[in-house]
């Protein structure tokens, strides 16, 4: 087929001409607008370089994703780091490479499962055994969108785990931590936990139970337990806080209906990867929080994208955090515990 004439008139470019050597131009203009969408949804990354020589941190659930990448951050900085984790195998291979990037032999491996009460026991055991100081206590730990199951003691799986088990831990490390100049403890919420109420008259929700249900009620529980852990520990040197890492493509989406149907997983998986944020990305906001300068003396706050957020008043009430807390002694079995622990002081 012949070229058409070009009509316009004398000294006009020809318009196939234009548009053939615009056209690597537009791709570029394209492709950079993705770029820059993708690495805005990535997130702000921690630019701190904290010295944290001699301090001492427990990472839960660092074995893989975002635990990984922060224990991976804090051995780079020189911190006598604890994985804590319940599968060893995942964890003798993170603790070997976290080693290997880092160049840091301080690194251990220590079994921890959240959903035993008798291992987490057996965890706090061993750590006052051999450690003397408690810098950091980053719970990262958790499990999400679940099927129903229930843990050694019988609670829904995703409450168990990600507040009881969190809250049983925490509780029992607290003299160490209380011995640690500038101690902080770090809980990982999500942006669901405004969706969930706690159901005291069903907790494993055995009437209504959904996924979703159950893990927004978990979130919501850990995050009224940090505001009301932060204000029972104000006159001591021990700082709480509580970090949104956003939407992170992680294992933690392993129940998910993208995750567990093949069709679903193919068709959703360029998106899922675009829009998510990796898990050094979602780790981010915990790495500030642990070493960070600017926030060493804020307590109680939550902190998404390393800028504070504002919670929600649902997570503020002093009353329901309270009813929480004791509560939580019944279901850990410390109540009895507090009592005996009193009576020996006085």
């Amino acid at each position: 087929m012949s070229k058409q004439p070009n009509l316009l008139p004398e000294g006009f470019p020809d318009p196939d001409a234009v548009f053939a050597s615009w056209y690597p131009i537009i791709i570029a203009i394209v492709c950079g607008v993705i770029y820059a969408i993708r690495q805005y949804l990535r997130g702000p990354k921690c630019q701190g370089t904290a010295d944290l020589k001699g301090k001492t941190a427990i990472v839960t659930g660092a074995n893989c994703g975002m635990g990984r990448a922060i224990a991976l951050d804090l051995a780079c900085k020189g911190a006598h780091v604890i994985i804590a984790c319940r599968n060893l195998t995942e964890g003798e291979e993170a603790l070997a490479s976290i080693k290997k990037e880092s160049r840091n032999e301080d690194v251990v491996l220590m079994k921890l499962n959240l959903a035993s009460f008798v291992s987490i026991r057996e965890f706090v055991k061993e750590i006052k055994e051999k450690e003397s100081r408690l810098d950091l206590l980053i719970n990262n730990a958790g499990v999400m969108m679940m099927p129903f199951m229930e843990t050694d003691e019988n609670f829904e799986m995703q409450f168990g785990v990600n507040y009881l088990g969190t809250f049983l831990l925490t509780e029992l490390l607290l003299d160490l931590l209380k011995k640690t100049e500038g101690a902080r403890i770090i809980n990982t919420t999500a942006a669901a936990y405004n969706l969930g109420e706690i159901n005291y008259d069903d907790i494993n929700l055995v009437k209504d139970y959904s996924p979703g249900k159950g893990y927004a009620q978990s979130k919501f529980a850990l995050t009224l337990y940090s505001v009301h852990l932060a204000e029972r520990l104000k006159d001591s040197d021990v700082n709480v806080y509580i970090v949104n890492p956003g939407i992170v493509n992680s294992n933690a989406h392993r129940h998910m209906p993208f995750r567990t149907n093949s069709f679903l997983s193919f068709a959703f998986y360029l998106p899922m990867y675009f829009l998510m944020k990796l898990p050094e990305d979602g780790a981010q906001t915990a790495i500030f929080c642990s070493s960070a300068e600017s926030v060493a003396k804020d307590t109680g706050k939550l902190y998404k994208d390393l800028a504070e957020s504002k919670l929600e008043d649902s997570v503020c009430s002093r009353e329901a955090g309270e009813k929480l807390y004791k509560q939580s002694l019944i279901w850990t079995n410390m109540k009895q515990q507090k009592k005996i622990s009193l009576e020996t002081e006085l």
